[in-house]
């Protein structure tokens, strides 16, 4: 295994310090901002030392490359973009506090999401759907690197998946703009343009987003080893456990527990930079 660090600046010190700390016996630039570092040994202090250096960093078995994979799955809500929308829809009510709250706790897994969601969903009951129009127009942004990811992923062959426990207006717009060859997400109910409060269909938890991302994998005949996934919260852990490398972007501490990675510094498509 090596250990491959990337950071917006690395540091030539920091990175040869790395290096004596891991044993490693040697050090490979891959790209302009992500080197490898041979043979490097895991030790106590690693993780410390990038946060220091403001270095994200995974182990990477030798010659694995990007094209190795087949499967890219990520969520949306502040992974792939830079806001809730569901907050960003009570806004529109008033309420952005109130159910932010709820996010908040769902996302650190204090709350049930299936729960959570149906919560968050009744307080918008009464909101025109021109508001959800509003939020995808006025407030939501791609998070930097995504459109750099999803090409590079494209270039490689891999299937991209967009899954999200948000709402199909906006993974469906997502999908269209970014080139995605799935998304599922949940389908809010609206009569006479104005939201219900309630969800149509099966929601799309956690369990739903393993289940999909098992059902693609199956189909193309991949391996585990061979997809990624990306997400920042609880919701996440089933698909980032299902995954071979599995990516936390700005993410709740207790997905991070479970992640091949953490970005914490680096744009999205740094996913890309820890592979040949």
């Amino acid at each position: 295994m090596n250990l491959v660090v990337q950071g917006a600046d690395v540091d030539t010190v920091a990175l040869k310090a790395l290096a004596k700390l891991t044993a490693a016996r040697g050090i490979e630039q891959v790209t302009a901002e992500s080197f490898r570092l041979l043979g490097a040994q895991p030790v106590e202090g690693i993780a410390a030392h990038c946060a220091a250096a403001a270095l994200d960093w995974a182990w990477i078995e030798d010659g694995r490359r990007l094209s190795d994979f087949g499967l890219f799955v990520t969520d949306m809500d502040s992974t792939l973009i830079n806001i809730e929308c569901i907050d960003e829809i009570a806004d529109m009510q008033g309420l952005k506090a109130e159910v932010a709250a709820i996010t908040e706790a769902a996302m650190r897994g204090e709350i049930d999401f299936r729960e959570s969601l149906t919560r968050r969903v009744a307080l918008l009951a009464g909101l025109p759907e021109t508001a959800l129009e509003a939020v995808y127009r006025e407030r939501l942004q791609l998070n930097p690197g995504a459109e750099r990811l999803l090409k590079g992923l494209q270039a490689a062959g891999i299937t991209t998946v967009l899954v999200s426990g948000g709402f199909t207006y906006f993974t469906s717009r997502l999908q269209q703009h970014l080139g995605f060859d799935h998304a599922y997400a949940n389908v809010l109910e609206v009569t006479d343009g104005r939201l219900t409060g309630r969800v149509v269909g099966d929601i799309v938890d956690g369990a739903a987003k393993a289940a999909h991302l098992v059902r693609l994998r199956d189909q193309l005949g991949l391996a585990p080893a061979q997809v990624i996934a990306a997400g920042d919260g609880a919701n996440d852990i089933p698909m980032l456990s299902a995954a071979g490398f599995g990516v936390a972007y700005r993410a709740k501490p207790v997905l991070r527990a479970v992640a091949s990675c953490c970005l914490d510094h680096v744009a999205l498509d740094g996913i890309l930079k820890f592979f040949d």
